[in-house]
């Protein structure tokens, strides 16, 4: 893991996101700036006063070791692929919160169903801290790419959810901590 405010210069033309506004962009390679936030596999990177999501997948356009897929054993039940969802979501960071997704508390379910030809299909129910927070589709994606990272899974769907609306308690006792509400 980067520590934070580790310089690096972009390498490569690569897509990132725009936070907290969750706008597409592209940086272009010889652009310098920080890692301010290194969790999960993704990168928060500082540039020119702006921050910026950066996936995992990427990480060799800013000089490091890119995200390895997650394996599952060759006779892996739909509980097996299950827990390895929820180990994928812990991996989902917002980008301007040093905790994880799950433990923020914003992933109600996750269900996984067994098809035919020996593939699954996750179905995931989150919601976010905030209705309008602009990273709302940036989350979602990174739920999703990371459950479809996990061999045999063939389509993952990720629903968000404003019924029941977040609350702060709905947060592991861990992040409480982390934030200083305990």
């Amino acid at each position: 893991m980067a520590h934070s405010h580790e310089p690096f210069i972009i390498q490569r033309e690569v897509d990132a996101v725009m936070v907290p506004s969750g706008h597409a962009i592209k940086l272009q390679p010889g652009l310098a700036g920080f890692i301010s936030q290194a969790l999960g596999g993704s990168f928060t990177l500082y540039i020119e006063g702006n921050l910026y999501r950066l996936a995992g997948t990427d990480a060799d356009a800013i000089g490091k070791e890119p995200l390895v897929a997650p394996e599952l054993p060759p006779n892996a039940t739909e509980d097996d692929v299950r827990k390895l969802a929820w180990q994928q979501m812990k991996s989902c960071y917002d980008p301007e919160i040093p905790i994880n997704i799950v433990d923020l508390g914003l992933i109600y379910d996750c269900n996984v169903t067994a098809n035919d030809d020996g593939s699954r299909d996750v179905e995931v129910q989150m919601t976010l801290t905030a209705p309008g927070c602009g990273m709302g589709e940036v989350l979602v994606q990174d739920v999703r790419e990371k459950v479809l990272q996990i061999p045999t899974v063939r389509e993952a769907r990720v629903d968000l959810v404003f019924d029941p609306p977040w609350r702060r308690d709905m947060m592991s006792p861990a992040a409480q901590l982390q934030m200083g509400m305990m």
